[in-house]
């Protein structure tokens, strides 16, 4: 179904390239000769046609598009050609980038998704993300810390631990 609206799309675009050039190229005779004679000419329904080969890699590519974004894409080839007044050869290769784009940017997502749900599923009992609970507790502002300057006064040699650093205690204690 996306497939078959997108190159519809595609096609009605190309037409309409078509018709554009056709009135371009009429003014510009109207200009040059300064006679209109549109009223005597009739038209081919459609000449150009794009290639077999080139319609085949349009459709492949038409196939990677996720019907969520076939809007999306229709939206954003109709402003390219709007904005840029493309001629018919060229009407293929814009509607090329735009299925490029919109692929790129499912990809994208796609592995931003992916990632989101191994993040979301990794170990979800990380120690930064839960509360630390145990049995010890640092007290550095406790009464009976041992001071350096006690064990001088007391003559006895200071134990080894680090002075600077609080003191662990297990909660048995209190």
């Amino acid at each position: 179904m996306v497939v078959e609206t997108l190159m519809m799309e595609l096609s009605w675009q190309t037409k309409q390239a078509e018709k554009q050039q056709r009135e371009r190229e009429n003014e510009y005779r109207k200009i040059k000769t300064g006679v209109d004679y549109g009223w005597l000419v009739s038209y081919p329904k459609q000449s150009y046609d794009i290639s077999p080969g080139e319609r085949l890699q349009l459709e492949d590519m038409c196939t990677k598009i996720h019907p969520s974004y076939c809007g999306p894409v229709i939206l954003r080839f109709r402003q390219l050609v709007a904005e840029y007044e493309p001629e018919v050869q060229e009407v293929s290769r814009l509607f090329r980038s735009v299925l490029q784009e919109a692929a790129e940017k499912i990809k994208e997502e796609e592995e931003a998704k992916k990632l989101a749900r191994q993040w979301n599923t990794k170990n979800k009992t990380s120690l930064s993300l839960t509360t630390f609970k145990s049995r010890s507790r640092i007290s550095p502002f406790i009464s009976d810390i041992k001071t350096i300057s006690e064990d001088v006064e007391r003559g006895t040699q200071p134990t080894r631990r680090v002075w600077s650093m609080p003191e662990f205690r297990n909660t048995k204690d209190y």
